[in-house]
């Protein structure tokens, strides 16, 4: 495509829709229906040139026409409260619902790959050797010894800010990361993975594994459940953009990237229960079985939240992202 041609032949449609703009809500009906017709010519026009060419100027000058064109013909809206219920009832919910075929996968290799580490740990006292001297191994894992004093060493609702912090950050890291072709949202796994093998295996070798499970599992269900989703959906987005479909790769990677923010949203409401758990109830006189329960009872309720209301969302068509009048219009590639 001959730059200057084209430029020349649309300049006056450019300009006319710029006019239009510029004069608001003062438009005649007539007027209106032009300023559509030319918001759609220019959207056509930008695709092209944006194919054709790397024209920086004239390309940031009709991408800031069609903004404001499609703004003014869509007109704009504030989210309300009824923004917030949406999405927590069903965009939410749907989005984890629709991205179960990565983050279930996720979820049982990497608990397999944590019961194999702390199998090797545990039955591998060279191994065991190599994380800490036996000395330091007996006082972290005999009654009383810090892992079982670690959820009890700081105030509650300080331990529990902290605790959504760190799992709140972990799971930013898995859906931002994932972009970047999935490698370093297996390696955040892989190391939240060993960190739990290695209690697994300490503790297991000093006779005492119903005591660390009996701390771990009353916040670490809906806890790992998070990260595992949020990998899962870091997965999905890396794997956007290696093979992003039908779709071009920036098409395929903002779908997928507009669902993750939507999600990141999501799990740090999922993390800060989790951390209220393990900020009051982990550390509590309650009854280890009881203790249980209550994450039992806490994975199962999000489990039913994800499958009945997700999956009721997902089938008559939501999929966590935008709404299609609050996405950007997808540009033709033919005028």
């Amino acid at each position: 495509m001959d730059l200057d041609v084209f430029v020349t032949a649309h300049r006056t449609e450019w300009d006319r829709l710029e006019h239009l703009l510029r004069r608001g809500r003062r438009l005649t009906g007539a007027e209106a229906d032009e300023l559509v017709v030319l918001y759609q010519r220019t959207a056509t026009h930008l695709s092209l040139i944006q194919s054709s060419s790397s024209d920086s100027l004239l390309t940031g000058r009709l991408t800031q026409l069609v903004a404001r064109a499609r703004s003014t013909v869509t007109g704009t809206r504030k989210a309300s409260w009824r923004d917030a219920a949406r999405f927590l009832t069903t965009g939410f919910p749907a989005a984890v619902y629709r991205s179960r075929h990565w983050w279930v996968p996720t979820a049982v290799l990497s608990t397999v790959v944590a019961a194999l580490l702390g199998w090797w740990i545990g039955t591998h006292p060279e191994v065991q050797a190599a994380i800490a001297a036996p000395e330091d191994l007996r006082v972290m894992t005999r009654p009383g010894g810090e892992y079982e004093t670690y959820y009890s060493s700081h105030p509650a609702a300080s331990f529990a800010a902290q605790v959504w912090t760190n799992n709140a950050q972990a799971a930013a890291l898995c859906l931002v990361l994932g972009a970047f072709l999935c490698i370093p949202v297996i390696w955040i796994l892989f190391l939240n993975m060993l960190n739990l093998g290695v209690g697994i295996g300490l503790m297991s070798s000093a006779g005492r594994l119903d005591v660390f499970l009996g701390l771990v599992l009353p916040h670490g269900l809906l806890e790992l459940t998070a990260v595992f989703v949020a990998a899962g959906t870091g997965l999905r987005l890396g794997w956007a953009v290696i093979d992003p479909g039908p779709l071009s790769r920036r098409t395929a990677l903002a779908q997928q990237g507009r669902a993750a923010l939507g999600m990141a949203i999501g799990l740090a409401l999922v993390l800060f229960v989790s951390g209220l758990i393990e900020g009051f109830v982990t550390p509590s006189g309650l009854p280890t079985w009881a203790r249980i329960t209550i994450g039992i009872a806490a994975e199962l309720a999000f489990l039913a939240y994800v499958y009945i209301l997700g999956g009721r969302a997902a089938r008559v068509g939501d999929t966590g992202d935008l709404a299609a009048v609050e996405r950007s219009a997808e540009l033709p590639t033919a005028a």
